[in-house]
Parts: structure tokens; C-alpha cells; sequence
């Protein structure tokens, strides 16, 4: 502006001049004219300058509201910042808190893992080991089992097989063990020698007749053999024959040696043979070598009972004795009809069943061979 401005200072003198060589009315028109000029400069130059200030003016606020905003901008932008930072924190430290949990986790699985493999270990060895004896069990048993067979197959109670059993030959020497337990074989051979003696005569020389009612019921307990007293058949023997010939003075004795034939734990022995100390009882409970247990009665005891493992012995007189073998000789029995060990006709097996009946009959009414 101020170029053009001194332009037009320097071009004024030309137009003067150019004024002055042309006619004019008179010389009054030139200081006006220049007056004219004089104020149109000092406008213009004013309006310049108003210009100017207002650029300058708003160049300034515009570079302070910049400023503001990029103030502000840079604010905004420092806060996001802090956040960003924040969450990076909060989610470095669950990632952290994630590792740790996944190792701790996978760490217990592993000792889990070993423990389960432990376990499985013992128990298997373990398993193995019942496995074992489990078969030599059943080894043992099938071995007694044939031996039974053999034994019954070729051996009764009413004929012995004396070749089978040889202390059968000597029946002075006739021992009673520990046959009439649970797990024991060939209970009934270690008191058959008492019963050989205790038959009058042979039951094939004597005159016999079915009774059908008896029959009846024994075939009716053949087809489904069982222990159970309910059944007709046992039930008509214990009324007749086990109840009466288990019924000694000593009822409360009575009772256990009862219990102690149905679940096959009685032991009888010699007290000659004896190799426990007898339990310091009462003498009217267990008797003595010279008084009955059972009875009461003042006899020579050569034999004592003990029921199951109680190791308590009870001196018992011949013919307490002998009331209880001829039970347990009809318990034997049946127990091997139920096991399927007796392979006789039906017949054939009532009458032997007639005759064990026959010897509880004899025992209860007091009969007994010497040797008891």
C-alpha cells in the first residue's frame, strides 16, 4: 500500500502539469484538486491500516483459539493416554493372574494325575493279589470237593468205606477232630466210627415199609433242598428228633450247642488229645474230666465241645456225646444232598435218612455203643 501510495505521489506532478498547459476557467481548481488527492491518500492509508489491525487482530485470536483447541486436543489426547495406560495395566495383571491360575491348574492336574496312577497301581496289585488266592482257593476247594465226592460216591453212613477211612478199623482209636466246622472236609467221617456200633443190625436184614406221608415230604424237600427249618420235612425232625435229642438239663448250654450244629461250628475232641488251655470257668457251666456240662451229672468226660471260636470247652459225658454226634451225623447228610454230593435213587436216600433218625431216636432215649 505504501508502493502505491508514493506511485501516486510521483505521478501527481505530471497531472499538474498536464493541468496547467490546458485552459481552465482559473487557478483556483489546482488546490482543490490537490486537497482532493491529499485526502483520498490519507483515507485509503487509514483504511490500510484498519485492515492490517483487523488481519493482525484475527491471525491473533485465530492463533489463540488454535492454540485453545490444540490445548485442548492435547488434553483429550493425554487422558485417552492415561485410560490406555490403565486398561494395559488392569489387563497385563489378569494375564498374569490367568498364567499363574493355568500353571497352578496344570500343576494339580499332574499330582492328581499321579495320584490316580498310584491308586490305580495299588489297587491293581492288590487286585492281583486276591486274584491269586482267590484261584488257590478255588483250587483247594475243588481239590476237597472231589475228595467229598469220592468220599460219598463210595462211602455212606451206613456203609463205611473202611479203605477210605482207615481209623474206621480200630474204632478204640477213633479221634474226633475238628471236622463239624464250615470250611472243613469230610466232616462225617470223623464220626461215623460211633455209628457203625450204634446200629443194632443191618438195615437191609430188616422188614421196611415206605410211609407215604414221610416220603412225600422228603421228595417235596429233594426238589428244592434247603436248611430252612419252615419246610415240612425239617420241621417234622426237629420237632421229633433234633429239638428232643439237643434238650440236656442245661437249657441255656442246650440253646448255643443247638445253634452251634445248624451252623455247622461245633468241634468235638478227646480230652486226652487236647492242646489249648481250658477257659477258667464256673464248674457247674463247663464241668470238669468228672462232670457233665450239659447234664450236670457227675461222668467221666472223655470228650469236650467248643462252640465256634469262642475258646470256651465244655466237658460232655458218652452219652451227651452221643446225642450230639447222631445230630450232627443228620445234619451232614442233608448238607450233602443240598450240595448235590449224594448220587442215589430218592428211595435210597429217604431210608438212609430214616436210619440217622433212628440213631437220634436211640441217643436221646440213652443208648450209646461202649466205646463212647
Amino acid at each position: 500500500s505504501k508502493g502505491n501510495f508514493e506511485e501516486d505521489s510521483q505521478k501527481q506532478p505530471a497531472v499538474g502539469h498536464w493541468k496547467t498547459l490546458m485552459p481552465s476557467k482559473g487557478s483556483k481548481e489546482e488546490p482543490e484538486t490537490g486537497c482532493q488527492n491529499a485526502g483520498g491518500v490519507d483515507e485509503t492509508q487509514s483504511t490500510e491500516q484498519l485492515n492490517v489491525s483487523r488481519l493482525r487482530s484475527s491471525s491473533v485470536e485465530i492463533r489463540e483459539k488454535g492454540s485453545e483447541f490444540l490445548k485442548e486436543e492435547l488434553h483429550r489426547a493425554q487422558k485417552e493416554l492415561k485410560l490406555k495406560d490403565k486398561e494395559c495395566e488392569r489387563l497385563s495383571k489378569v494375564r498374569e493372574q490367568l498364567e499363574q491360575e493355568l500353571e497352578e491348574l496344570t500343576a494339580s492336574l499332574f499330582e492328581e494325575a499321579h495320584k490316580m496312577v498310584r491308586e490305580a497301581n495299588t489297587k491293581q496289585a492288590a487286585s492281583e493279589k486276591q486274584l491269586r488266592e482267590a484261584r488257590g482257593k478255588i483250587d483247594m476247594l475243588q481239590a476237597e470237593v472231589t475228595a467229598l465226592k469220592t468220599l460219598v460216591i463210595t462211602s455212606t453212613p451206613s456203609s463205611p468205606n473202611r479203605e477210605l477211612h482207615p481209623q474206621l478199623q480200630s474204632p478204640s482209636k477213633a479221634v474226633f477232630r475238628k471236622g463239624h466246622g464250615r470250611n472243613k472236609s469230610t466232616s462225617s467221617a470223623m464220626i461215623t466210627a460211633a455209628n457203625q456200633n450204634v446200629t443194632p443190625e443191618p438195615v437191609s436184614h430188616e422188614c421196611r415199609e415206605v410211609d407215604s406221608i414221610l416220603f412225600a415230604e422228603f421228595q417235596a424237600w429233594k426238589e428244592s433242598p434247603t436248611l430252612d427249618k419252615s419246610c415240612s420235612f425239617l420241621d417234622r425232625i426237629y420237632r421229633e428228633d433234633v429239638g428232643p435229642c439237643l434238650d440236656f438239663t442245661k437249657q441255656e448250654l442246650s440253646e448255643l450247642v443247638r445253634v452251634a450244629v445248624e451252623q455247622n461250628t461245633l468241634t468235638i475232641e478227646p480230652v486226652a488229645s487236647q492242646t489249648l488251655p481250658a477257659v477258667k470257668m464256673s464248674a457247674e457251666e463247663c464241668g470238669g474230666p468228672k462232670k457233665c456240662a450239659l447234664s450236670g451229672l457227675p461222668r467221666i468226660c472223655k470228650h469236650r465241645i467248643m462252640l465256634g471260636d469262642s475258646g470256651n470247652y465244655y466237658y460232655i459225658s458218652p452219652s451227651c456225646r452221643a446225642r450230639i454226634t447222631a445230630v450232627c451225623n443228620f445234619f451232614t447228610y442233608i448238607r450233602y444232598i443240598q450240595q448235590g454230593l449224594v448220587r442215589q435213587d430218592v428211595e435210597l436216600m429217604y431210608w438212609e435218612v430214616m436210619r440217622l433218625r433212628r440213631e437220634m431216636s436211640l441217643a436221646k432215649l440213652g443208648f450209646y455203643p461202649s466205646e463212647m
